[in-house]
């Protein structure tokens, strides 16, 4: 099971859910469900590569940190040097699965995005910026681009799209979070932006960032890629999300602090909208 943990399945699911409905979207109805598997299978591979060399890098603070001090490089479970070989492992297995079984164009957008994560986020970006999770999230962004390539061995603009999304969407999704265990990650000197702004400042971030993800979801049927299902979905669930980050913001420009702050409200809900605007983009071709 400490193997299992190093992959960060949680996590995964939420890269998942990305990927999947885009192949339906890429496809206009049901991809090949062998294709599918197989992608899945590679995702969760290359994923959960990047995933362990992260915690690899990260021990070091992973121990200091409450949120992070059970995972099994800190514990003892799994020793540094089997975290390493395991990550190591799952990056190379993963991409020759993606270029063998689906297509190398979708294996070399893995690789990228594992590279990323590892390089550019997880040792460059992380201890050094408060814009960490920004650019950070350019790796999350890429199961939308490989879900599509699996599909069509291409990139469309549709795909551009929903990378965007997604990238908007991440910051938003992830500094309530950290807003709640900002502590953590000030007693390690990671410099989260709740860390070394004010909620306020935060805040207005996530709205900001909000407003442009709304408004980004909603060109897929201008483009023609999407139909009435799909709109209705994203307008309604990104009114509601605005709804949530607004009142955010009020209590944050109130001055509210602690539980009353209700942060994580707009974390889990982010994950609820996600799920829901991808399920659309599935369901949106046959309906049209």
């Amino acid at each position: 099971m400490g193997f299992v943990a190093l992959t960060k399945p949680r996590i995964i699911e939420l890269l998942l859910i990305t990927t999947v409905p885009v192949m339906f979207l890429a496809a206009q109805g049901v991809p090949d469900l062998t294709l599918v598997l197989a992608t899945c299978f590679g995702g969760y591979l290359s994923a959960g590569g990047a995933n362990a060399l992260n915690m690899y890098i990260d021990r070091d603070i992973d121990a200091l940190m409450d949120r992070t001090s059970q995972r099994p490089l800190v514990t003892g479970l799994i020793s540094p040097r089997e975290g390493l070989v395991f990550g190591l492992s799952l990056a190379v297995v993963s991409t020759l699965w993606f270029g063998l079984t689906v297509n190398w164009l979708s294996a070399w957008l893995a690789l990228g995005a594992l590279l990323f994560y590892v390089v550019v986020y997880t040792m460059i970006l992380k201890r050094r910026t408060s814009q960490n999770i920004v650019w950070g999230g350019i790796a999350g962004c890429m199961p939308v681009l490989i879900g599509w390539s699996a599909v069509t061995n291409s990139v469309s603009w549709a795909a551009v799209v929903l990378f965007l999304v997604i990238f908007f969407w991440t910051p938003p999704h992830y500094w309530p979070l950290s807003m709640k265990v900002k502590e953590d990650y000030a007693r390690v000197g990671v410099p989260m932006l709740p860390v070394v702004a004010s909620n306020k400042v935060v805040a207005r971030q996530i709205v900001l960032y909000s407003w442009v993800m709304v408004a980004v979801s909603l060109l897929l049927t201008p483009m023609g890629y999407t139909g009435w299902f799909y709109t209705t979905v994203a307008l309604a669930a990104g009114g509601w999300w605005l709804w949530e980050a607004h009142a955010l913001q009020n209590r944050a420009k109130a001055g509210v602090t602690g539980g009353k702050l209700k942060e994580m409200r707009l974390f889990h809900w982010s994950i609820t909208y996600v799920s829901l605007l991808f399920v659309a983009v599935a369901v949106d071709p046959f309906l049209r």
